[in-house]
């Protein structure tokens, strides 16, 4: 990276951003990545270091790995954080302070897994897979579908988890609503087959999400951020949409704005990817903030070579650190937080090094990163 890129990526990387009662001190946010270093659902004093070095490595919003909401049927594993229980909920209480202290903000990811829990996943073995019409990503019907007392519980469980993130300091929420996990679920026509009032049109498939917003905006301060995070791939099915054009996206977008959502994340595999064909070159967060108005933050391959599949093989040669297309889009303002992922997990200073000129230092991604506590 040459000396001018290093003090443009300063420049622009560097400005605080503001919604609601959070101030971020950078545009860069940590992008949520489930590890499963959280015994019992516990996240201890490693993992509360782990969020603190990016902080102190300049990521000024950091975005928790998933974390499970109360509700039997959220989650698939013991060792992925739960956002309840007084042991879970004073570690995140310690991670929280922990990242203010080396001058970050934070906010946890609120997640219910849905149909993508395998039957038996602890840590509710009995408990049975739901979601919108009881059918996975594969199309496979071996769940069980979410009658309204399920709708209505999952809803409730999300709100509490919010005002508990308020009450113990978080800086806001993010609802988990992308990847083909269960608010994702109702979203898409694949998992949704439902004929009642959450199911049908793209709109009618909002219901749900636009509930789980409502029920956390009423939970929480009128100023306390809510994030929704939204994708159109799935998990195993990267060719998945929710929306084929700008006018479908703003049909379902419309309501969650309207239910509050203050900022939208928008999940892509490549961040430098054009959204819909020929309808120009803004990405999924630079169309949901066109047609919105809200804040946006974009995702994907940040710091990464586009074939995502060489770091799991193991080839560091593919890290980029070249980020000139990614200061274009928000020098036009296209979208607001850029959101890094697999680059941070490698080098909890990525953000510095990039900003300080010093991007030939940074540690390459490779598929052992995603297994080690740096």
């Amino acid at each position: 990276m040459s000396t001018s890129s290093a003090e443009r990526a300063a420049t622009l990387l560097s400005r605080p951003f503001t919604v609601g009662s959070l101030t971020v001190p950078g545009r860069v946010a940590m992008a949520p990545m489930t590890r499963a270093f959280s015994p019992d659902g516990t996240p201890g004093a490693d993992v509360a270091s782990y969020y603190a070095r990016r902080a102190a490595g300049g990521v000024g919003l950091i975005v928790t790995e998933g974390t499970y909401v109360n509700h039997r049927s959220a989650g698939l594993s013991d060792r992925i954080p739960r956002f309840h229980g007084e042991a879970q909920l004073a570690g995140w209480a310690n991670v929280v302070e922990q990242v203010h202290a080396a001058g970050g903000t934070i906010v946890p990811q609120l997640w219910h897994v849905g149909m993508a829990r395998p039957a038996g996943a602890p840590p509710n073995p009995d408990a049975p897979s739901i979601g919108p019409s009881g059918v996975g990503i594969g199309g496979t019907a071996d769940g069980d579908t979410m009658t309204q007392r399920d709708i209505d519980d999952v809803v409730a469980a999300f709100a509490t988890a919010a005002a508990d993130a308020e009450r113990i300091g978080f800086d806001g929420i993010e609802l988990h609503g992308a990847h083909g996990y269960l608010i994702d679920q109702f979203l898409w026509a694949g998992t949704n087959r439902r004929t009642d009032a959450y199911g049908g049109d793209p709109v009618a498939r909002t219901r749900f999400a636009a509930e789980v917003v409502a029920a956390v905006r009423a939970a929480v301060s009128p100023d306390f951020p809510l994030i929704l995070r939204m994708s159109q791939w799935k998990m195993g099915d990267y060719a998945a949409r929710i929306a084929d054009t700008p006018q479908e996206l703003e049909a379902i977008l419309a309501p969650l704005v309207a239910a509050g959502v203050d900022v939208f994340h928008a999940s892509t595999r490549r961040y430098w990817d054009p959204e819909f064909d020929g309808e120009g070159d803004l990405n999924l967060a630079g169309w949901i903030k066109k047609l919105t108005g809200k804040a946006t933050i974009s995702v994907g391959s940040v710091g990464l070579d586009a074939d995502v599949s060489k770091f799991f093989g193991g080839d560091p040669s593919a890290a980029r650190t070249d980020v000139d297309a990614l200061l274009d889009s928000l020098e036009r303002d296209e979208f607001d937080l850029i959101a890094v992922g697999r680059a941070l997990l490698a080098d909890p200073e990525w953000v510095a090094k990039v900003v300080s000129g010093r991007a030939d230092e940074i540690t390459p991604f490779t598929k052992d990163a995603a297994t080690t506590q740096v």
